[in-house]
């Protein structure tokens, strides 16, 4: 919630919320039957006490505009435009329930509400990077030099053509990927990028192949189109390349979607022998490759490891990544590399949903991509990434080593925990929010219970010991 109360203000505080509760009621956003926020919920959002809210609520209540209804809240009355013929509102709680996209897992959700409404919550749970790692004096730069002469109507529906030759340029340096403009499609992020491929290249029924545990797992959006999902466990190595053959042979799987390299959350990277049989087995079969690749140019050590795309000499694999773990998320540049028909019909796709990308945010990125100081920006991201990572585990190891136990990661941004014990996981999530830090629970992520993922980027560098104490004082009082 953006608005909040001025405690400056001579008007009361409560008032003030009655008084915005009340705007909004009467603008239509809680009609006629819908529930207000619980009073809990509220003052957390607005940063309050309970009873501050209790009190607006009933100011509310005493002015008609809404009753309470036990075992479900506070409801907006039915009769709010008071006599006159009977009417008939949309029933907007079914209709929220009937659309295309199933909701987010809830544990989800709270995350995203928890973290854009408490200031004070030390965050491991989003995968983002933290203004310490952004290359914000960078972009200041290429801001203040820019000047807007290019045309302001719609890009080209691919995207912006010199952003593409520069996407090509940089794969060819940083990721041994050889691709053409042509080759390249401009996203909204990898998150449209995924949806692109799964509402345009397979249909409701279809069998996919996905990492448990994986970020893919966490999406709604294979389960929205009707997808069956089949699961492939990636361990040091990443996934057993023959687990596809079987499930090929079981299933006729039409995709596999794979993140291999630092893959969230496990923080794992796939072998080479590994990956040049899954290259096998996708021409053999004729399964597509989906390679999901946010952190490759994020290693800890001198050689980058290159994607599973660089060995694909048969437009195979859909590639996919962005510029949101390697610079800012708010860019929203993400972008695939396939084969000709395949970027041709994703272009048409994104040109019925959004008319093609902003140009703003395409000029800013190529610029960047194309400066002399990104070289020097990458250094320094891994070298912070790194830095994180070991304070992280340091304090780990420091605070609660004999209750978990992980592996840790070369590169990337995430570290995956198990517990050696037994423990309520939505008991520890809830004690860790009270303790005023927060991580991604494991099965928010897949099918196991006992894990969790840290990420050690977003989390300021100085918080991350006093995030890890906060999170070992939960740990300790869950698992008397």
């Amino acid at each position: 919630m953006e608005w909040k109360p001025n405690k400056v203000e001579s008007v009361p505080i409560y008032k003030q919320i009655a008084d915005y509760m009340e705007t909004r009621i009467m603008n239509g956003e809680y009609p006629s039957g819908s529930c207000l926020p619980s009073e809990r919920f509220l003052a957390a959002e607005l940063g309050v006490n309970r009873g501050t809210v209790i009190a607006a609520y009933d100011e509310l209540l005493a002015s008609g505009l809404v009753k309470k209804v036990k075992g479900i809240g506070t409801v907006v009355s039915q009769a709010l435009w008071g006599e006159g013929p009977q009417k008939r509102i949309p029933n907007w709680g079914q209709y929220v329930k009937s659309g295309f996209f199933q909701i987010n897992n809830p544990i989800n959700q709270q995350i995203y509400q928890i973290i854009q409404s408490r200031d004070h919550v030390i965050n491991f749970a989003i995968g983002e990077l933290a203004p310490d790692l952004q290359p914000v004096k960078l972009m200041q730069d290429i801001h203040r030099s820019m000047e807007i002469n290019d045309y302001l109507g719609y890009e080209h529906m691919q995207g912006n053509i010199k952003l593409r030759e520069t996407i090509s340029a940089h794969l060819r340096k940083y990721r041994r990927i050889e691709t053409t403009p042509s080759s390249i499609i401009i996203t909204s992020g990898a998150q449209q990028a995924l949806h692109l491929i799964i509402q345009c290249l397979l249909k409701p029924g279809d069998a996919i192949a996905i990492e448990d545990p994986s970020y893919a797992y966490s999406l709604p959006i294979f389960h929205s189109a009707g997808l069956k999902t089949f699961l492939l466990s990636p361990g040091r190595e990443g996934i057993d390349p023959d687990e596809i053959i079987s499930l090929y042979k079981r299933t006729r799987v039409k995709m596999v979607f794979l993140n291999p390299t630092y893959q969230n959350p496990t923080g794992t990277t796939m072998s080479e022998e590994r990956r040049k049989k899954i290259i096998e087995i996708s021409t053999q079969y004729g399964i597509p490759i989906v390679e999901d690749d946010p952190y490759s140019i994020t290693g800890f050590q001198e050689q980058a490891i290159a994607p599973l795309k660089s060995l694909d000499r048969d437009g195979a694999i859909l590639y996919i990544s962005s510029l949101s773990k390697i610079a800012a998320s708010g860019l929203r540049i993400g972008w695939i590399v396939g084969p000709q028909p395949v970027i041709d019909r994703l272009a048409d796709a994104k040109q019925q949903i959004d008319f093609g990308h902003p140009n703003y945010p395409q000029w800013i990125s190529e610029r960047l991509l194309a400066s002399e100081g990104f070289d020097v920006h990458i250094s320094q991201l891994r070298a912070g990434l790194r830095d994180k990572r070991d304070r992280v585990v340091e304090a780990l190891r420091s605070e609660i080593g004999s209750y978990i136990e992980f592996i840790e990661p070369q590169g990337g941004i995430h570290l995956w925990c198990g517990l050696k014990g037994e423990c309520d996981e939505h008991a520890l999530f809830r004690e860790s929010i009270q303790n005023g830090v927060i991580f991604a629970p494991g099965t928010t992520l897949g099918s196991k219970k006992g894990f969790m993922r840290f990420t050690y980027s977003r989390t300021e560098t100085q918080d991350i010991r006093e995030g890890i104490r906060r999170f070992a004082d939960a740990l300790k009082r869950v698992m008397k």
